[in-house]
């Protein structure tokens, strides 16, 4: 019932790990009569509730059932979009000077004297969403919270509130416990790690190696904080915030070689990374500087640092996110260089974050050759200064020449790999016809009623989000909770009803994947619909939205008109929102009445011929519903345009974790290929051994099969990881 209430004529994202901010957002005493005025509902013989935000949704926490002690739901979108032309005219109607930034206006803090502030425009407003943050007292908050705010200083006539004037509620015991817990472990991982400079020099040295920082100075280390953690031997990375520039958390970075050849980085951040908004080197940033160069890592900043005396700074998550919160630490440059990293993916995300931080004033590090990423480029000897100085500029025109673009083709020619996407990892078959999965995409998706078509995008999803792929699910047809149990099964490999001790083992897991939902259901206007999809992938930086399904979004607001015409409005906006916002959208759409003895094709897709035309991929989910053999469903790739294969693979459903894999090769075989002739050596060896190999193989596969069942069956306790 209370959940009914509170997002009742609400649009939002409900996230799957908790989010939170920097600083406490709090409610005013003051302002409460104001708040009140604006309460969803009000319950016989209960007090008023104010109009819900994200913080304030925590408070009915309690009210609600969780499934687990801190999972929240943040209410972001909205109920009514705001403009910055809304922004403007409200400013201007108060009689408050501003300044228009390039991602955000400027106005004079509120919340210090006029006295003192000395006409500092330090309160910033998000022109997109309208949250504000005032740099000198870290009060932040939504528009709502600005507007109530200036509202009780005009009717009680005053110059300026307390930064204390917004009253928050008390946070649970068990929320008290956890960030008591999380600045504990932060503080004890600082106080027994040490700077390069009290470490023995051949020690040292070999710390470099090992992360190939041998280039950085002990003295660029010390000047940005970076310190050893001895007993896993990581890099400690340290987030100074707040008016007294405390320790607000660390980033530990480990390397471990995988063999003779290779090492893989590992990251960690205290707090989660969810809640981990940091702007590594940002306190060496001079109020004076108008010039800075964003890096995708801490490492790539120390050398950009070291090598051209620039201010730099690394994103908290590398290029899969730049969270609006830290626009405002960015307002003040003039300038601002992206130099991500030296691939594809880097390039990809410096256009997407240059929309953020304003077209005009951005410039892009292209990856090549001669221009890898910073930290490379300084151990090869490369000039970064005039790497820095040739960046060019984010802003393009409408028309180009081919000498504009022949760097971008010569990039895609040499990262071939790159350009075709993310790679599946539980489906191999796909990154064979398709190459990979790419953002900028339509793929329209179908499959005979009751198939498993909702199962298996799930875990198409899946895999592609436990890679970084951002993702936010459109479920309108089956209700978050369901869908998230399906998602959870399928992440743990097994039913996690039957092993409920291991709940909060896999959700922990399942909590720190970059994955979102929407909270609608049923039919709702495409408009609604694509205004929350922007405003996810400029909050979360989404790459990949599934709509499930078309038919049960549009509802029966079609019975009017032509339903067909109002099918392909809502793909073509579909598509134009897939190539504008660089995003992924697959869009599940059930298909025409077919006999059960055919087979569906992409004339089967309901409605018109846009959906197929529009579509960049097609894919269609093949059951042959009068058998039961394991070869029953399959999945046919029937347009892929990006390189043109086409093709179709056989699926097993496995009941028990609710996934499809592909089945062992030679099982099922679709079609007939034609042996190849054996010469009669062959021949006479395969006689001779042909069948004691066979049965070795036999046994070999089941030893393999029950070595794998065992080591995915269940995490292990504290004392079996020991022995």
């Amino acid at each position: 019932m209370w959940r009914g209430l509170l997002l009742k004529g609400t649009t939002c994202l409900l996230q799957v790990s908790a989010q939170r901010f920097l600083h406490q957002r709090h409610f005013s005493s003051q302002c409460f009569s104001l708040l009140t005025n604006r309460s969803l509902h009000k319950l016989p013989g209960t007090p008023c509730i104010p109009r819900i935000k994200q913080t304030d949704f925590f408070l009915f926490n309690n009210l609600i059932r969780s499934y687990k002690k801190d999972a929240k739901s943040t209410v972001e979108f909205p109920l009514s979009p705001i403009t910055v032309t809304d922004i403007k005219q409200y400013l201007r109607s108060k009689e408050i000077p501003f300044h228009d930034g390039y991602s955000c206006l400027h106005i004079p803090s509120i919340f210090i004297d006029p006295s003192t502030r000395k006409d500092s425009f330090s309160l910033f407003i998000d022109k997109t969403t309208g949250q504000f943050l005032c740099k000198d007292t870290l009060v932040e908050g939504s528009w709502e919270d600005l507007q109530d705010c200036l509202e009780v200083m005009q009717k009680e006539e005053q110059s300026s509130l307390s930064p204390h004037v917004l009253l928050g509620y008390p946070e649970s015991p068990e929320e008290q416990e956890e960030r008591e817990r999380e600045l504990r472990e932060v503080q004890g991982i600082w106080s027994r790690s040490v700077t390069f400079t009290d470490v023995l020099e051949e020690e040292a040295q070999l710390i470099k190696t090992m992360f190939q920082i041998t280039k950085i100075s002990n003295a660029t280390l010390k000047k940005f904080g970076v310190r050893l953690f001895k007993p896993t031997k990581s890099l400690v990375f340290p987030w100074f915030g707040g008016p007294d520039s405390s320790l607000k958390g660390i980033k530990l970075l480990s390397a471990q070689r995988v063999d003779a050849e290779k090492v893989v980085y590992n990251e960690a951040t205290v707090p989660k990374c969810s809640s981990y908004f940091n702007l590594f080197g940002l306190a060496l940033v001079n109020r004076m500087d108008s010039e800075v160069v964003v890096t995708g890592s801490e490492l790539d900043a120390l050398a950009v640092s070291q090598s051209t005396g620039l201010p730099s700074v690394a994103l908290p998550r590398g290029v899969s996110c730049l969270p609006p919160a830290l626009l405002p630490y960015l307002e003040q440059f003039k300038r601002v260089t992206l130099w991500l990293g030296g691939d594809i993916r880097s390039w990809e995300a410096s256009k997407i974050f240059s929309r953020k931080l304003g077209l005009r004033r951005c410039t892009l590090v292209r990856p090549g050759e001669f221009q890898p990423c910073p930290l490379e480029a300084l151990s090869q000897g490369k000039n970064l200064s005039r790497i820095v100085k040739a960046s060019i500029p984010a802003a393009h025109k409408s028309i180009v020449s081919f000498k504009q673009l022949r760097d971008d083709v010569f990039g895609e020619l040499m990262n071939t790999d790159q350009v075709a996407g993310v790679k599946w990892t539980r489906f191999p078959e796909l990154n064979r016809i398709l190459k990979g999965h790419r953002k900028g995409e339509l793929t329209v998706f179908t499959g005979p009623t009751g198939s498993g078509k909702t199962t298996f995008i799930s875990e198409f999803a899946l895999d592609l989000c436990m890679q970084g792929v951002n993702t936010l699910w459109g479920s309108f047809e089956i209700n978050n909770v369901r869908l998230a149990k399906t998602m959870l099964t399928q992440f743990a490999m097994q039913r996690l009803e039957e092993n409920l001790e291991q709940y909060d083992f896999w959700a922990d897991k399942f909590e720190e994947l970059p994955l979102y939902f929407m909270t609608f259901h049923g039919q709702q206007n495409i408009k609604t619909v694509l205004d929350t999809m922007q405003h996810a992938v400029y909050l979360y930086d989404i790459n990949h939205v599934i709509i499930d399904n078309l038919q049960f979004m549009m509802g029966q607001e079609s019975l009017s008109v032509d339903k067909f015409a109002v099918q392909d409005h809502i793909i073509g906006m579909l598509r134009k929102f897939s190539t504008n916002s660089s995003c992924h959208v697959t869009l599940i759409i059930h298909p025409r009445k077919e006999e059960d003895d055919r087979e569906l094709q992409t004339a089967s897709i309901f409605g018109s011929a846009k959906a197929s035309q529009e579509a960049d991929n097609v894919l269609i989910l093949q059951e042959k519903k009068l058998v039961t053999s394991p070869g029953r469903r399959s999945l046919q790739v029937t347009k892929n345009r990006f390189d043109g294969d086409v093709g179709i693979f056989p699926l097993d459903f496995i009941k028990s974790s609710l996934t499809f894999s592909t089945p062992i090769k030679g099982k099922q075989k679709l079609r007939k290929v034609a042996p190849k002739p054996e010469s009669e050596a062959e021949v006479q060896e395969k006689g001779n051994d042909g069948p004691l190999k066979k049965d070795e193989g036999k046994k070999e596969k089941a030893t393999k099969t029950v070595k794998t069942s065992q080591a995915v069956k269940s995490p292990l306790s504290g004392s079996e990881k020991a022995k």
